[in-house]
């Protein structure tokens, strides 16, 4: 049995006259009966219609945002080609395939992939859908060669990690020591500093050695720390 259909035009004109009356007053319940008789169905039913008719409509289609002429998963797959293509293109100047070009590409020549040889027919790619969803998606030249913002590191705790440094000194020399062995030329003067993390407590020492002495780096840090 087909539903009784109210005009909208009757639900507007009736939500008017009954924004006129008080709250819980007779009028109400009985113009809501005479209307609900002069329409033949139920009050229960003008009351759900007087519901649905005051919901806000959406602006937007039920599947937007999903690809229509493709499933979610092959678009997915033709725009990571795609951006792939823009990125590996990519000069100093930031000058890329477009995606016209990336499309025609792929459509006459197709892109071996760890999914295998993809090679769209003809037609299915459309620019304006592949540029929206490369955008929708993060698959965007911007974004996909941005890099990732810097976190400075920072121990919760004094004591908990050190930074150890050797460098050679040009600030300082010394005469040549009593230990240097012929035929290794002249040591040279190391600075030895290591730094806490947390406080910036810093400890150095000067070392002549012959290069990066992991010897002498031992004593220094068991003195030091």
């Amino acid at each position: 049995m087909a539903h009784k259909q109210i005009p909208i035009e009757a639900l507007i004109n009736l939500r008017q006259r009954l924004d006129g009356l008080p709250s819980r007053c007779q009028s109400r319940r009985i113009l809501i009966e005479e209307t609900a008789s002069l329409y033949g169905v139920s009050t229960d039913t003008l009351y759900r219609a007087l519901r649905n008719s005051s919901r806000p409509k959406s602006i937007n289609r039920s599947d937007s945002g999903t690809p229509r002429k493709l499933s979610q998963a092959e678009m997915e797959l033709y725009c990571e080609i795609i951006a792939a293509m823009k990125i590996r293109t990519s000069n100093k100047k930031g000058r890329h395939l477009s995606t016209a070009r990336a499309i025609e590409l792929l459509e006459e020549f197709g892109m071996d992939t760890p999914s295998g040889f993809i090679q769209p027919s003809q037609g299915t790619l459309a620019k304006s859908t592949v540029n929206y969803y490369l955008k929708a998606w993060g698959y965007d030249n911007e974004r996909m060669t941005r890099q990732p913002p810097a976190v400075r590191f920072q121990a919760e705790y004094s004591n908990e990690c050190w930074h150890f440094d050797l460098s050679p000194s040009d600030l300082k020399h010394v005469k040549q020591p009593l230990w240097v062995e012929p035929g290794r030329g002249n040591p040279l003067l190391m600075l030895y500093s290591v730094v806490d993390d947390r406080s910036g407590v810093c400890y150095q020492e000067y070392h002549c050695v012959y290069g990066e002495d992991v010897e002498a780096a031992l004593r220094f840090l068991f003195r030091g720390c």
